[in-house]
C-alpha cells in the first residue's frame, strides 16, 4: 500500500455544523457510501422484526394467541439472536465482513418470507428463531464496517447514523403495513419483506470493499481513515478474547440496557393499543409510533455528534463517551411518567424522550467498545456482548409477560425499572472500560 502526503484533517472543534460536514466530505466520500449500505441493512433488519409487533392484534385474533404465546414467540427470536450473535461475530472476523454479511442477509430474508407460511404460534416460534439466528449478524457487521472505515473522531457520528436505521425501519413499518395488509393480507406482507432483502444483497455484493481493497477510494481518504495506526495483531482463540477486560466491560453493560429497546419494539404497540384503544391504522397507531421512532433518529445521530464534538474540543474519547452516556441516562428518567399519563400525547412525549436517549446512549457505548478493541477482533467482542444482551432480552420478554399477567396488564412497574438499568450499566463501564486500545496477551 502506498501513500501520498497526509491530508489536512477536518476540525471537529471549530466552525459551524455545515463546515464540519463539508470538511468530513473534503477528503473523500467512499466511507459514507459504505455507511449508507449498512444503514440500509439496519433499516431492513428492523422492518423485518418490527412488523410482528404491528400485526400482533391481527395475528393474535386469527391464531388465538395469549399474552404468553406472544411472549414465547419473541423469546425464541431472542434465543436465536443470542446464539447467532456470538457465532456471527466470530465468523465475520474470520471470513471478512463482505462475505459474512452477504450470507446473513440472504438467509434472514428467506426466514422473513417463511413467516407467511406459518399457521400457528409454534410455526412463528420456529421462524423467529431462524430470523434471530441470522439477523444477529447485522450489528457486528455494521460495527466492523464502521471500525474499518472511520477514524475515532467520526465513529460515534457514523454509529449514530447507521443505528438510526433501526428507527427508520420501526417508523416505516407502521406507515406502510396498514396499507399493505389491506391490499395483500399478512402472508404476502412477510413474503414481500423477504424479497426486499435480495435487492440489498445484490447491492452489497457489488459495492462493498474493505478500505485497502476498494477500487475507487481516494488516497487522501484512505490516509484519513488510517490516521491512528495500530500494530498488526494475529487472530487469537476465543478464550483469549474472554480474558480481555474490555470484553466484559461491554458485555455486562450492554446486556443490562439493550433489552430495553426490545421492550419498546415488542410492547409499545400493545401498550398504546391497550391504554388508548388505537387499533392498527396509520392515523391511530401509526402517527404516535412514527413520532416516537423519529425522536429516536434524532437521538441516535445527536448522541454521536455530542461525543464527537467533545473529542474535537480535546476531551479524551473514553471520557467523551461516558459523559454523553450520563446525560442520556438522566434523560431516560422521563419514561417513568408514561404508564399513568393523562393523555396519549403526554405518554408519547415521555416515551419519545426515553427512546431517543436510549439510541444516543447506544451510539456511544458502541463507539466506546470500538475505541478500545483491536479492529481485527471488534466483531468477536461485539458478538459476545450482543449474545449476552440477547440473553438479557430473553429474560426481559419473559419478565414482561409474567408482570403483565400478574398485574392485569399494568405497565407502571416496567416503566419505573427502566432508568435504573442505565445508571447500573454506566457505573460498570466507568470502572471497567479500558482507556486505550487493548492488546491481547499470550
Amino acid at each position: 500500500m502506498h501513500h501520498t502526503e497526509t491530508p489536512a484533517m477536518p476540525s471537529l472543534s471549530r466552525g459551524s455544523i455545515g463546515d464540519k460536514i463539508r470538511g468530513a466530505f473534503a477528503v473523500g466520500r467512499t466511507r459514507w457510501v459504505m455507511l449508507l449500505l449498512v444503514f440500509l441493512a439496519t433499516t431492513l433488519n428492523y422492518i423485518d422484526r418490527a412488523a410482528l409487533g404491528i400485526m400482533q392484534p391481527i395475528l393474535a385474533e386469527k391464531m388465538n394467541w395469549t399474552a404468553m404465546d406472544y411472549a414465547n414467540i419473541n423469546f425464541w427470536f431472542q434465543v436465536g439472536y443470542a446464539v447467532g450473535f456470538v457465532l456471527q461475530g466470530r465468523f465475520i472476523d474470520k471470513v471478512g465482513v463482505k462475505r459474512a454479511f452477504f450470507i446473513a442477509v440472504l438467509l434472514w430474508s428467506l426466514a422473513t418470507g417463511a413467516h407467511g407460511l406459518a399457521t400457528s404460534a409454534v410455526g412463528f416460534m420456529v421462524c423467529r428463531f431462524i430470523l434471530g439466528l441470522t439477523e444477529a449478524a447485522n450489528y457486528p457487521a455494521c460495527v466492523k464496517t464502521t471500525r474499518l472505515w472511520f477514524p475515532a473522531g467520526e465513529r460515534a457520528l457514523a454509529t449514530g447514523i447507521f443505528n438510526a436505521g433501526t428507527n427508520v425501519g420501526a417508523m416505516l413499518t407502521p406507515m406502510l403495513l396498514p396499507l399493505l395488509l389491506s391490499l395483500w393480507g399478512w402472508q404476502a406482507v412477510f413474503i414481500g419483506m423477504g424479497a426486499i432483502g435480495f435487492v440489498w444483497v445484490t447491492a452489497w455484493a457489488i459495492k462493498y470493499y474493505n478500505p485497502e481493497e476498494h477500487p475507487s477510494v481516494r488516497k487522501s481518504e484512505l490516509a484519513y481513515i488510517q490516521q491512528d495506526p495500530e500494530p498488526e495483531q494475529p487472530q487469537v482463540p476465543f478464550s483469549r478474547i474472554l480474558r480481555m477486560r474490555g470484553t466484559w466491560a461491554f458485555a455486562l453493560a450492554y446486556s443490562i440496557t439493550a433489552p430495553v429497546f426490545w421492550f419498546y419494539l415488542y410492547w409499545l404497540p400493545p401498550f398504546l393499543n391497550q391504554q388508548y384503544n388505537l387499533g392498527i391504522s396509520v392515523t391511530q397507531m401509526g402517527i404516535p409510533l412514527i413520532a416516537i421512532w423519529l425522536s429516536a433518529d434524532f437521538g441516535s445521530v445527536g448522541g454521536g455528534i455530542l461525543s464527537s464534538w467533545l473529542i474535537g474540543r480535546g476531551v479524551k474519547a473514553t471520557t467523551a463517551r461516558l459523559v454523553s452516556m450520563l446525560i442520556f441516562a438522566c434523560t431516560i428518567v422521563s419514561v417513568v411518567f408514561a404508564a399513568n399519563a393523562s393523555g396519549l400525547w403526554i405518554a408519547v412525549l415521555a416515551i419519545a424522550l426515553a427512546v431517543g436517549a436510549h439510541q444516543a446512549w447506544t451510539a456511544n457505548i458502541w463507539s466506546l467498545v470500538m475505541d478500545y478493541t483491536p479492529k481485527h477482533l471488534v466483531s468477536s467482542v461485539f458478538g459476545f456482548g450482543g449474545m449476552c444482551a440477547a440473553v438479557g432480552g430473553m429474560f426481559m420478554t419473559q419478565i414482561v409477560g409474567h408482570v403483565l399477567t400478574a398485574t392485569n396488564n399494568n405497565y407502571a412497574v416496567l416503566f419505573t425499572l427502566i432508568p435504573t438499568m442505565y445508571f447500573l450499566a454506566l457505573t460498570w463501564m466507568f470502572f471497567m472500560a479500558p482507556r486505550k486500545v487493548e492488546t491481547v496477551e499470550d
